[in-house]
């Protein structure tokens, strides 16, 4: 395999034949790392090579099924895979190689609801059921197509501290949760909604990590403290080394839809991504998305939540927008809940009256350009151009 064929693999482990397991980390501020894989005669350890644009890599053989494994970098500090697909010993344990491709699906002729059509279930499945797993979620599908939705939206299911979380501060984006089942329990999870007309639009996290767990900051510039987030910092997809960064997240949006058949993606808090480049990233991964879409031959649909109230979210690609099929509508929740509530305290001292529930049922946002107390400045613009079925519309979020 040649270097620059290794490096077009996916990031991690990637089973490469019978036997052989393909190795790829993007470290470009290290000049030597090495893979540490353990075996039944104790753990074993193997030199990547250094390869283009700051990635390492290499192909390993001999290797007995899926391995658990570590990257060791040159200070003698031994970590898991950023690109991890299990943490089965949780964030600070080893990375455990998948093969997605284990799994038998039965799901080919299943397709979602267009989103206009699309009633969407918010669920987390920690506290779902009391097991709190994917495999216990099954049982009760019957009961959510007896309600009347036609779409889940599980919370993110990304590895993180512990066994129940929100999972908005996850550690690994590529790793599905172990106590809720992990990658194989995630795939019967979505196969089972298949198999109940429920479509499965997963909720990503794409503006911050952790804090808890996280290991990308030991390997590369995934981060800028040029921007920062309420959460934490910035994600890096606009400073150097950003190239490999949107790569790092496009793939991961790319393997949801590609080894886990999800129907869509609901991006968190895309307003926390600060891109002032001419080709924001967003933009780029839509295209991805959409084009891979196209490839399977099956429709996936792309959500944003975004504070902004800028109808270029859903506006198309070639019109410069970012291309998301549509986005949460905030301002129809907030103008219910301070009218039905009285709520005032933070963004709530914007909304409470009837003439603005009223807005955002026949105009998309409430705020187009007008003074927002909250923010202290104009806020918003024209919903005028965003079709109806582009906006999702709530009476109760996780929030």
């Amino acid at each position: 395999m040649t270097p620059d064929s290794l490096v077009s693999r996916p990031l991690g482990a990637s089973n490469a034949g019978e036997r052989s397991w393909a190795f790829l980390v993007w470290a470009p501020d290290h000049d030597t790392v090495s893979v540490r894989v353990e075996t039944s005669k104790g753990p074993r350890t193997e030199s990547l090579d250094p390869l283009s644009r700051g990635y390492h890599g290499a192909v390993v053989d001999d290797i007995e099924g899926p391995p658990t494994y570590r990257f060791e970098l040159p200070d003698g500090d031994v970590m898991a895979d950023p690109a991890s697909r299990w943490q089965p010993d949780g964030v600070h344990g080893p990375s455990k190689a998948v093969d997605p491709a284990e799994f038998v699906w039965h799901d080919t002729a299943f397709r979602p609801a267009p989103v206009s059509e699309s009633i969407i279930y918010e669920l987390h499945v920690g506290t779902f059921t009391p097991d709190g797993t994917f495999d216990t979620a099954i049982a009760h599908l019957d009961e959510l197509v007896d309600l009347g939705v036609n779409a889940v939206e599980p919370m993110p299911v990304n590895a993180f501290p512990g066994t129940r979380n929100w999972g908005y501060d996850g550690a690994f984006p590529f790793a599905v949760q172990d106590s809720y089942g992990g990658p194989a329990g995630f795939q019967r999870f979505v196969d089972a909604c298949h198999a109940h007309g429920l479509a499965v639009i997963l909720d990503v996290v794409y503006n911050h990590l952790g804090p808890e767990g996280t290991v990308l900051a030991k390997f590369a510039p995934y981060f800028t403290d040029v921007y920062a987030t309420p959460w934490g910092a910035a994600v890096n997809v606009s400073e150097s080394g950003s190239d490999e960064v949107r790569r790092y997240f496009i793939e991961n949006a790319e393997m949801w839809v590609r080894d886990y058949h999800v129907d869509g993606l609901r991006l968190d808090a895309i307003h926390g991504i600060v891109d002032p480049t001419a080709s924001p990233f967003l933009r780029e991964l839509t295209d991805a998305i959409d084009a891979l879409s196209e490839r399977l031959g099956r429709p996936v649909h792309l959500i944003a939540e975004s504070a902004d109230n800028n109808p270029e979210v859903v506006t198309a690609r070639d019109a410069n927008g970012l291309g998301f099929h549509a986005q949460w509508n905030d301002d129809f929740h907030h103008a219910l809940h301070a009218l039905l509530t009285g709520e005032r305290d933070g963004y709530y001292q914007d909304y409470g009256d009837l003439e603005q529930l009223a807005r955002a049922v026949n105009d998309g946002f409430v705020f187009q350009g007008e003074y927002s107390k909250f923010r202290g400045r104009r806020h918003g613009a024209s919903a005028r151009s965003i079709p109806p079925d582009h906006l999702v519309v709530f009476a109760q979020n996780h929030d």
